[in-house]
Order: structure tokens, then sequence, then C-alpha cells
């Protein structure tokens, strides 16, 4: 498959790059900053760019089979758009471009995932430090969800540097359910999976052990 990574130098969507490059899939990484990215690059398509300018998405998701949006951010204490806007950025140029399938990760806290951290993430962590970030993601996810397009939003629990072990859960209904850990390896796994099977498409399940 050619897919397209966006934030492909670090955390989620360089295990996801990293694993792709390794089955043989031709990886396209939309980044920033070239030089953050990591031992393995030299076996990538990079375009240095931000998934908000059009130009460059537009460069990017030309000829791919797929495209995951794995951007991410620290703590926020003022109003954040980037998700919102560089999501509809993406979505425009798949559209023009005709490439169907979409994977976007979200995150625990986001849509009616909201509430199912626990405790000291609900109550303390998530309002003080996340609470501006999330309602940006929910608004990344109504785009993806009215985007028409072949697509999945995947939400991890809390992310370590685990190894790849191949054994989680996919959960699509969260009655009851308070998440717990998931390794970025796993999760790229389960991204990569998707990408070629999407047994979850339209959905938006929580990945958690």
């Amino acid at each position: 498959m050619k897919i397209l990574v966006i934030g492909a130098a670090r955390g989620i969507g360089a295990a996801l790059a990293a694993q792709a490059v390794q089955e043989g899939h031709s990886i396209t990484a939309l980044v920033r900053s070239p030089e953050k990215m990591s031992p393995g690059a030299q076996d990538m398509r990079m375009i240095e760019g931000d998934i908000r300018d059009k130009d460059s998405v537009s460069i990017a998701v030309a000829g791919q089979d797929a495209v995951c949006i794995t951007i991410g951010i620290g703590p926020a204490f003022k109003p954040v758009t980037v998700f919102s806007e560089g999501t509809s950025v993406v979505v425009d140029a798949m559209k023009r471009e005709s490439v169907r399938k979409l994977v976007c990760v979200t995150g625990i806290g986001a849509g009616d995932s909201r509430g199912h951290g626990g405790f000291l993430y609900d109550r303390i962590v998530f309002p003080i430090f996340l609470e501006r970030i999330y309602d940006d993601k929910d608004i990344q996810e109504r785009i993806v969800r009215n985007s028409s397009l072949e697509w999945l939003i995947v939400r991890p629990g809390f992310l370590t540097n685990g190894p790849v072990t191949g054994r989680y859960r996919v959960i699509t209904d969260l009655t009851g359910v308070r998440c717990g850990n998931i390794s970025r390896g796993d999760l790229a796994h389960f991204i990569l999976k998707e990408m070629k099977s999407m047994s979850y498409a339209g959905q938006a399940p929580l990945l958690t052990y």
C-alpha cells in the first residue's frame, strides 16, 4: 500500500511509519521538521510541511491508498484549532485526489469517550491541561464523520513506549468502561491492520489493554 502518515516524526506516527516500512509498504511522511525524523527515515518519502498548508498536503495526498493523521501537541491553555483546521485541509485534498481511506487518531476524552479516563484524568488532568485540545478534537471528529470518506477514528488510552504485543482490546461500546494503557507500537499495529481491512470503518473504537 501507499500510505501517508501525517505526524510521522515522533510518537504514534513514527511507530506506524516504521512498522509499515518493515511490512514493505510505501510510506510518505508529511512532517514539519524532517531533521527530527528517526533512523530509517531514508526508507520513506519525506515532504516538509504543516497539516494546515493546502499545497504541501495536496502534494502528499496525491497517489496514496490511505492517509493517517497522528498529529499531537502538548498541554494547551489557549483555544486550539490545529486539529480541526488541519483535518479539514486533509479531507478536502483527499476528495480532490480521490483517496478514500482515512484513519484519524484522537484520544480518550474526544466525543463520547469523555469521562472514561478515571478520576485523576477526568477531574484534574483533563480540565486543566487538555480540555482546549479536546474541544478542537471534538470538531476534528465531526469533520471526519461528515467527510463521506471511508473513515476510522482511533482513540488510544494512555500511551506508553511498551512493545508490540498484538494483544489489546478494541472497544466500541464504552458503557462502564474506564480506559487503561496502550503502547504506541500496539496502536500502530492496529492502525496498519485496519488500513488494509477497514473492518472498523465508520466507528471510533477505544484501544486499551
